[in-house]
């Protein structure tokens, strides 16, 4: 048989002489416990709401993130493509002389376009400036610069097409621009 402790012996004492008293400080310490039972539900309701949000939150960027892998997956393979790309494009930049080399350049057109075509329905498109068309830094990257007596920033000549996979910009169209012709210096003085 277990022996009672200190609290205990003074709980009986205090019960037998003031049970009214006995009753107050037993409500008094059940009062207490409740507010911390309270406390403690309040706190662990918080930690679960803290939780769920994290969660949330944390599903929501997976999906993001999911949805931008699958959109742009195609990003590397036509990385991988783009010379085989150019070569096309600078095969059908040039018109052949010859009578059997314009056959050949039919068949290449044919499969060019196919090319471009499955590479659009993957969301790929081509950005292919215009000789005479306005310079644009969002899809063009110049690499080269000729005098002009005429208008500034015009493409004079494309070298290689840029393309797009949806909204991502995977390369840059690479053009020659036009910029003003600057007088010499020499001029000015012989003048």
């Amino acid at each position: 048989m277990r022996m009672p402790n200190e609290e205990e012996l003074e709980q009986e004492v205090l019960e037998k002489e003031n049970p009214r008293k006995s009753f107050q400080k037993k409500l008094h310490k059940l009062e207490e416990e409740k507010e911390k039972a309270k406390a403690d539900a309040e706190h662990w309701k918080n930690e679960y709401f803290r939780a769920y949000a994290d969660t949330q939150n944390l599903r929501k960027q997976l999906e993001k993130d999911h949805m931008s892998a699958m959109k742009y997956r195609a990003e590397g393979f036509v990385d991988e493509l783009l010379p085989v790309l150019d070569s096309f494009f600078a095969v059908l930049k040039n018109e052949p002389t010859d009578p059997n080399l314009k056959n050949y350049l039919i068949g290449f057109q044919y499969i060019y376009r196919n090319l471009v075509a499955a590479l659009e329905n993957e969301g790929v498109t081509e950005i292919s400036p215009k000789v005479g068309d306005k310079f644009s830094a969002d899809t063009m990257q110049v690499v080269e610069t000729v005098e002009s007596e005429g208008e500034e920033n015009v493409i004079v000549d494309v070298h290689v097409k840029g393309y797009k996979l949806h909204d991502r910009l995977i390369r840059p169209a690479n053009v020659t621009v036009s910029v003003k012709h600057k007088e010499n210096k020499e001029e000015k003085t012989d003048a």
